[in-house]
């Protein structure tokens, strides 16, 4: 079987920034074992599949693989998606993908990039030590926990973010994506995430993260500011709270594109 691909810088308008994805549009899903195996194969920190829907309001459903593990929800893979899409067919200014535990998504045309909705998942505060301490963080501003699995951790300033140093072995152990966070100097937040459970220690940029961060920062910051991802590859996104729903802005790069042979 030959499957298209398509290897995707998202939230980046440069090669070799942002986060790295792998698009492959399907005729009909394969086994779950199957699309880990390839996830595996391809060692991004996320591969998208898509299935071309006759349904009304959709167009593709979609799914995302770590290398571990099927998550609930990951954004930057969705932009890749949207890009693969979008970028086909120039006669489309928006493209909607189903998913099985996020609901409905939505990429469209935006000046020179696109948006992204995705829902909101707003936290609520909750002692969560045992991630606090795997993430060597020692005096955590306040610490919120929203049910799809994501830990947020407030500290007070962008550099105890930049310099932070997990137990990757420790956090490892907490099926979660955990995500710290500061009030930033040249954006209005600075973040870093980890996602060792998934097989990937630090994610270069993550739009799922900021789906949980921008309802907390939203009654600080108001309804629209800009965020800045601080990985090694590093991510720039506008973030938007419009209602239960957050609309995130970022440019996506092609880089490979090819076929994948499986047996």
């Amino acid at each position: 079987m030959r499957i298209p691909f398509a290897q995707i810088d998202a939230f980046s308008d440069t090669p070799f920034g942002g986060n790295q994805a792998a698009v492959m549009p399907l005729s009909a899903w394969l086994d779950d074992a199957v699309l880990l195996n390839i996830a595996q194969e391809n060692n991004l920190s996320e591969t998208a599949f898509i299935v071309a829907s006759d349904d009304d309001g959709v167009d593709f459903d979609l799914r995302w693989f770590t290398p571990g593990a099927e998550v609930a929800l990951c954004g930057h893979a969705t932009l890749a998606s949207g890009h693969f899409v979008l970028s086909s067919d120039t006669a489309l200014d928006r493209v909607r993908f189903r998913t099985r535990q996020a609901g409905m998504l939505e990429v469209a045309r935006a000046d020179s990039g696109y948006t992204l909705k995705l829902p909101a998942w707003g936290p609520s505060p909750k002692a969560i030590p045992e991630i606090v301490a795997a993430l060597n963080v020692a005096e955590p501003v306040e610490t919120l926990w929203h049910d799809k699995g994501y830990a947020l951790v407030i500290v007070d300033d962008e550099a105890v973010v930049r310099d932070l140093k997990p137990d990757y072995a420790a956090l490892a152990k907490f099926p979660i994506v955990a995500i710290v966070a500061a009030r930033g100097e040249a954006t209005d937040i600075v973040s870093r995430v980890f996602t060792p459970y998934y097989a990937i220690n630090e994610d270069p940029v993550t739009g799922a993260a900021h789906a949980v961060m921008v309802p907390y920062w939203a009654p600080t910051l108001g309804n629209s500011f800009t965020a800045y991802q601080a990985s090694a590859r590093g991510g720039k996104l506008t973030c938007r709270l419009e209602g239960d729903r957050v609309v995130l802005g970022g440019s996506c790069v092609t880089t490979i594109e090819g076929t994948f042979l499986l047996p």
